[in-house]
Formats: C-alpha cells, sequence, structure tokens
C-alpha cells in the first residue's frame, strides 16, 4: 500500500469525525487505507474487516459494483472529481441501498495519485420520500383524467362540458405544482417538514440567502429546527460539496471552547500532546454553524469578530497566522440584543452577525404542520424501531393539535416517539397526558438565572467581597472557588 502523506495521517482523524456523510480514503491502487465513523455505522463494517482490502472487495465483494468501477477506473483519470454519480444498490446485511458516490483525487509530488477520497451520501429515505410523493403525482392525474373523460361522455351541453374539463384541467395543474413543490422542499430543505404561511417564509428567506456568503443568524425557541435550517442553507449554497462543520457553543466549557474554534500546537497548554486543528481550519471554504452563540464567552468574542473581519487567526501556542475562507451560520434561543444592553454580548459582534437574521417559528404559531409532522415522524420512527403503525386516531391527533408545545418540534418528536414504543397495533397511542397551560397560573416575575445571581451577591457582600478561604462566600455557598469564579462571570457579577 502506498504510503500516505504525513500531513495527512496526522491530521485524518480529526477532518473524518467531522463529516456525518460515509468517506473511504483508497490509495493509488483502490485499496482501502482509512474510513470514518460514518461508513462502518451505515453500511455495517468494522475497520479489521475493510482496511487493506481492494475497494471492490468489501463485504465479501458486495462492493464489485459497476457504476464504482466505472467512476474510480474510467471517469476519475480524466477528472479531478465527478459530483451526483448515482447507484442503486443491494447489500446482503442492511438491504438496498440509493446513493450519491463522489470522488476526488489528492496529488503527490509530480502529478502522481496519492491518495482518493471516495464519499457516499446515502439519500435512500429521501429517494422514498420523493418518488413516493411522484407516485402521488401520477395517481392524482390519472384519476383527474379519467374525470375528464367521463365529463366529455357525458350528456351535458357543449358549454357544461368544457367548463367542467377546464375546471379539472385546472385542478390538475394546481395540485401537480404542489406535489412537485413538496418534492422540492423534501430535497433542498433537509428535514424541515411544512407547508403553513410561517414555515413557507423560512423557506423563502432560506432561498433568498442561500446562494450567497453572507454570514446569517438563525434565532428561535429551543426545540424550533435552527440546525436544520442551517443544514437546508448549506445544502443550497456553493459550499455544498464541502461537510457543514459544526460546534455547540454552550456544549464545552469555556476553557476549551477556543482550542475548539482555534485549535492548538503541542505544548499550547497542559494536556495539548499533538497539534489539533480547529473547526475555522476544518471549514475552511465551507461553513462552520455555531449553535447555542449566545452562549459563547465574552472573552472569546473579540476574536471570533476579528477572523469575521479579516479571516485571520492564530492557533494557540502558535504565532504564526493563518487565514481561511469560512461561511459562519450561528444560531440562538436568547435575545441577544438584551445581552448585549446587560453587557453579556459584544454589539459590535452583534451587528456583524446581525446581518441576515431568520426567525424559525414555534411549532404553535404553525399549527397547520402539525399533521404533517406526525405522519412524517411516525413513519420514520416506526420504521426504524420495526413497528408498523399506520392509523392516528382521531382523538389523539386533536390532543396533538390543541397541545401548547412549549418544546416545540423536538416535543413532538420525543412524545411520538414514547407513543409509537407503547403502542403494540397499527394505531398509535400516547404515553404522555397532553394538557392545555392553565390560565390562572401566575407567570413568574424572576427567571432562576436572575435569583441566583441576586443570592450570589448578597452573600458576597456579606462577606465583603472574599471569594474563598474562611468564611468566604465560596465556603458559605458549599462552591469550589473556580466554580463560583466561573459562575460570576457567567451571571456578570462584579465588585463594585
Amino acid at each position: 500500500m502506498n504510503q500516505m502523506p504525513k500531513a495527512f495521517l496526522e491530521i485524518h482523524s480529526s477532518i473524518l469525525g467531522s463529516i456525518r456523510e460515509p468517506l473511504i480514503v483508497l490509495d493509488s491502487d483502490l485499496k482501502v487505507v482509512t474510513a470514518n465513523d460514518a461508513f462502518y455505522h451505515t453500511f455495517d463494517a468494522k475497520p479489521e474487516d475493510t482496511e487493506g482490502l481492494l475497494v471492490y472487495d468489501l463485504g465479501n465483494r458486495q462492493w464489485d459494483i459497476p457504476e464504482l468501477r466505472e467512476l474510480l477506473e474510467d471517469v476519475l483519470p480524466q477528472n479531478t472529481s465527478l459530483h451526483g454519480f448515482e447507484v442503486e444498490h443491494d447489500f446482503e446485511k442492511i438491504g438496498r441501498k440509493i446513493m450519491h458516490l463522489n470522488a476526488r483525487r489528492i496529488y503527490g509530488g509530480g502529478n502522481q495519485t496519492r491518495m482518493i477520497l471516495l464519499a457516499i451520501e446515502d439519500v435512500t429515505e429521501r429517494e422514498y420520500y420523493k418518488r413516493h410523493l411522484e407516485e402521488l403525482v401520477f395517481k392524482r392525474t390519472a384519476e383527474l383524467t379519467a374525470a375528464t373523460q367521463e365529463a366529455e361522455k357525458s350528456r351535458q351541453t357543449a358549454e357544461d362540458a368544457l367548463s367542467e374539463i377546464s375546471k379539472l384541467k385546472d385542478q390538475l395543474e394546481a395540485e401537480r405544482a404542489y406535489l412537485q413543490e413538496e418534492i422540492k422542499q423534501e430535497y433542498n430543505h433537509e428535514n424541515i417538514v411544512g407547508r403553513s404561511d410561517a414555515i413557507n417564509y423560512v423557506f423563502y428567506k432560506i432561498e433568498q440567502i442561500a446562494e450567497t456568503d453572507t454570514n446569517v443568524l438563525i434565532l428561535g425557541e429551543t426545540g424550533t429546527g435552527k440546525e436544520l435550517a442551517a443544514r437546508a442553507i448549506h445544502g443550497l449554497s456553493l459550499r455544498k460539496d464541502r461537510a457543514l462543520v459544526k460546534m455547540n457553543c454552550a456544549a464545552l466549557p469555556s476553557n476549551l471552547i477556543e482550542s475548539e474554534l482555534f485549535g492548538h500546537e503541542k505544548g499550547a497548554f497542559t494536556g495539548a500532546q499533538a497539534r489539533r486543528l480547529g473547526r475555522f481550519e476544518i471549514a475552511d471554504g465551507a461553513t462552520l454553524f455555531l449553535d447555542e452563540i449566545g452562549e459563547l464567552p465574552l472573552e472569546l468574542q473579540p476574536k471570533l469578530l476579528q477572523i469575521m473581519d479579516s479571516g485571520e487567526f492564530e492557533r494557540l501556542g502558535s504565532s504564526s497566522t493563518k487565514k481561511v475562507d469560512v461561511r459562519i451560520i450561528a444560531a440562538t434561543n436568547r435575545n441577544l440584543e438584551e445581552e448585549v444592553n446587560k453587557g453579556r454580548f459584544r454589539e459590535d459582534l452583534w451587528f456583524r452577525l446581525n446581518v441576515f437574521p431568520i426567525t424559525m417559528p414555534p411549532l404553535r404559531d404553525r399549527l397547520d404542520d402539525i399533521s404533517l409532522l406526525v405522519n412524517f415522524y411516525v413513519d420514520r420512527i416506526s420504521k426504524r424501531l420495526g413497528k408498523s403503525i399506520k392509523v392516528v386516531p382521531v382523538s389523539v391527533m386533536d390532543a396533538l393539535l390543541h397541545y401548547h408545545w412549549p418544546g416545540n418540534v423536538r416535543e413532538l418528536e420525543n412524545v411520538l416517539e414514547r407513543g409509537v414504543i407503547n403502542s403494540s397495533g397499527p394505531k398509535l397511542r400516547l404515553v404522555d397526558e397532553l394538557k392545555k397551560p392553565r390560565k390562572d397560573l401566575p407567570k413568574p416575575e424572576q427567571t432562576l438565572e436572575h435569583v441566583e445571581r441576586e443570592h450570589i451577591k448578597r452573600v458576597l457582600e456579606q462577606v465583603q467581597w472574599k471569594v474563598s478561604g474562611k468564611n468566604s462566600a465560596s465556603e458559605i455557598l458549599g462552591l469550589d472557588r473556580s466554580t463560583l469564579r466561573a459562575r460570576m462571570r457567567k451571571l456578570n457579577i462584579r465588585k463594585p
């Protein structure tokens, strides 16, 4: 097997781990060097059964696919890359798969191929939905054609017959356009399901901005589908051939976020045993999705602003400047303008992010979409769990339609999954007792964050702002000194 470039071997695990689509790395002899976790999971394979094998020999020669041979042996030598090469194939363990294959050569010295990247996008579910809708179009066309013929054979007057035919033709065209739009929305907008005015306006905004390189800020409550909107924007953009790189700013401690974003050199801090690429370098030429941007520590916000303005940054522990081309899509469930007023978010960064805001509507404002979402999730969850739920009783649908959904679409999906698990027959049965909110309950006047801030301030004032040591605030509150300081920074508590 040809020797892979050292730089690639150092970073391949980080890059492959960030890509959600299956990816295989081949040497120039078309033997497997490695693959990512998505490949092993999707195709039920193991590294020890793949590495070192000719790609056609994988899975007991199940990968000896004529279209794959054509791509790697005929098309690829004449082209740098190929896109949209669709293959439909039956696998022994996992059944029929519909895949889009993309291949790219990486050159070494001279003009010799050192490695080949084979990307495999599994579009089985999407193509099934698309074909299902196309069948509906065909079926409805046949029904309306038959109705038209029946109208033509009737004994109505010529004027009445022509009027009936015209009406049916208009209806046919309207339904055809609607069903084709359903197909387009499923294809273009990931798994954002709906046709209400509220969600159609989101689709319109996505299509408006997708093909530009403008940064986007997606706003909305928790569970409204902000990440799906980000994926839809990326999927329609000119950067769609590269993976969408994601980072949740609320999922990591503040001392690790900088390393995750910008990377670090070996020895940059305790525990940095090797150089690591940050998300910005991985997303060079692609899109970086910064979820929960409102949680980004205040001290890191100037660095984010700098890279947005200049495209330049430095790894931790390095003095050399890196330049990247990254489109940023940020999302938050916070009111950033209010955060700016409270001093917890930089005003200049907010202005830089807020160029093209898109607000995801809460589910309570999308009542027309609930039945579509229920059918979509019940079908998908049933297939995943090996069940056959075909009927959603009227009483169940009525309960779902009249619930206020504080957790939005995410809560709906969880409720339906519990329901599918609990259902033993073809009818959906809900586990959750969905109740309307009581209007007589008083709304809390203070948030938990406000109460916590005031309590910590009172304790600090009692001990004259002594944070650590005997009779200190950390001792009274039962917190570690570093934990208390972190909470003070988080809640913007400062000594007057």
